[in-house]
């Protein structure tokens, strides 16, 4: 069984981000998605962290290797300090993940060293679409093999900064199976709407929707050669990742809310003294470590190969969906009217919260 102690590369890496969210990113988070704009010396900042690089072999331009748990703990620390500069941060880590996991050796050769050894660069991915019925394993965006390259329809939503990447990892149904192409900028027929998303969080994120019409892709940029791969470890991934920062949410909102409640008085009395508010209290922290827990254990599984590691994945993302909403809407509560004002956090976290059920795609361990 996996151990509850980071080990001490672990701790290091934590400690690291801890300092990078306390006087770096959750200093800029409210002014950030008012303005719609992350400074990007902060996402510099906290690429400079190496959290992707320690997962990339030395082979491919890194200094370490793959763990599933360490990326959990650092998804979830970060995103303690705001989930926008989280999700900018890991961005790059959309396109190189799924062709460390998935790729052919001659894939990850020649694409993820151009990312991990240089300065961070906006490369993405294309997941989610427009639906209300969204599958990822039953894509309306299709590929269609054609000699020596597949050919591309379709549309994209919430691609984080497709107008300015330099590739992007589009995925698409071929044959009824879900299959990810590496699309080059500028390759004809890929459109990116100029217009950015307006969605009700993640305002500082740069989000954008994404057009293919008859995009042609050579057959070798088909993740895992012709042969293809298989999407599940890769949406297992995905599936962690935000399971950690739904917890990391969640572990803001539950803390401003709990220090708020012990220090505010009403007729006298502190607000956490009140029985209700108390039990609140103690089921978002509950909630919190439960999901947290499942999110470790699958992270635990996908690196020893343990069995029902995707099927933990699933229940570890869907679950964080629920406990963040719940989280961060009895923080708000908690607040009282001052929850609803936007100069204090919790009413970010909590249209934050309400996201995590729509996100998949957008972070990967």
């Amino acid at each position: 069984m996996y151990s509850f102690e980071p080990n001490e590369e672990q701790q290091m890496l934590l400690d690291a981000i801890g300092r990078f969210t306390e006087n770096d990113l959750r200093p800029v988070a409210h002014d950030a998605e008012e303005e719609g704009q992350l400074p990007q010396k902060v996402v510099s900042k906290g690429w400079e962290l190496g959290v992707l690089q320690a997962s990339i072999p030395e082979a491919y331009g890194g200094f370490g290797e793959r763990s599933a748990v360490t990326g959990v703990l650092a998804a979830e620390e970060m995103a303690f300090g705001d989930l926008a500069g989280t999700l900018a941060v890991m961005t790059p880590a959309l396109f190189v993940m799924p062709i460390l996991l998935a790729g052919t050796e001659e894939q990850k050769a020649e694409f993820i060293p151009p990312v991990i050894e240089a300065d961070w660069q906006p490369y993405s991915a294309a997941l989610i679409e427009y639906a209300f019925d969204f599958d990822p394993l039953d894509l309306k965006t299709t590929a269609e093999g054609k000699g020596a390259e597949y050919i591309l329809n379709g549309e994209k939503a919430f691609v984080p900064y497709a107008k300015d990447a330099p590739a992007l990892l589009v995925y698409a149904s071929l044959g009824g199976a879900t299959q990810a192409f590496i699309v080059p900028k500028d390759t004809a027929g890929l459109t990116v709407q100029e217009e950015r998303e307006k969605l009700m969080s993640l305002n500082a994120l740069p989000l954008h929707r994404v057009k293919l019409e008859g995009v042609k892709v050579p057959a070798g940029n088909r993740l895992g050669g012709k042969d293809g791969h298989d999407i599940q470890p890769v949406l297992a991934a995905m599936r962690v990742a935000l399971a950690s920062m739904a917890v990391g949410v969640s572990r803001a909102a539950f803390e401003y809310s709990r220090d708020y409640a012990k220090e505010r008085e009403v007729f006298g009395v502190k607000v956490a003294q009140k029985q209700a508010i108390a039990f609140m209290l103690a089921e978002m922290a509950t909630e919190i470590e439960a999901i947290r827990m499942l999110t470790w254990e699958a992270a635990w599984k996908l690196d020893t190969g343990k069995e029902g590691a995707f099927n933990d994945a699933y229940l570890a993302a869907t679950g964080a969906a629920e406990m963040a909403m719940m989280v961060t809407d009895r923080a708000v509560q908690i607040l009282g009217g001052y929850g609803y004002i936007r100069e204090y956090p919790v009413e970010m976290w909590m249209r934050n919260g309400r996201g995590f059920a729509t996100l998949t795609g957008l972070a990967i361990v």
